[in-house]
């Protein structure tokens, strides 16, 4: 996961074209994978634009435990 740590707390960040799991919001629920397509928060910061594994495409503000992974 990109992050920008410090005393505050740490930053999600990412770029273009990495992959974001969204875990399930339940249990039992399966996590969600996707693309970003574009960023919308300052440097790398969320919301992100997505396209899901499904072809669905939507705005994301994801949660702490979301896992940002380089493309």
């Amino acid at each position: 996961m990109h992050d920008d740590c410090s005393e505050g707390g740490c930053t999600m960040r990412a770029n273009v074209g990495d992959q974001i799991t969204v875990p399930g919001r339940s249990v039992g629920m399966a996590d969600h994978s996707a693309e970003i397509l574009e960023i919308r928060g300052d440097d790398g910061a969320p919301p992100y634009v997505v396209r899901f594994d499904d072809g669905q495409e939507g705005l994301i503000y994801p949660g702490p435990d979301s896992v940002v992974r380089p493309r």
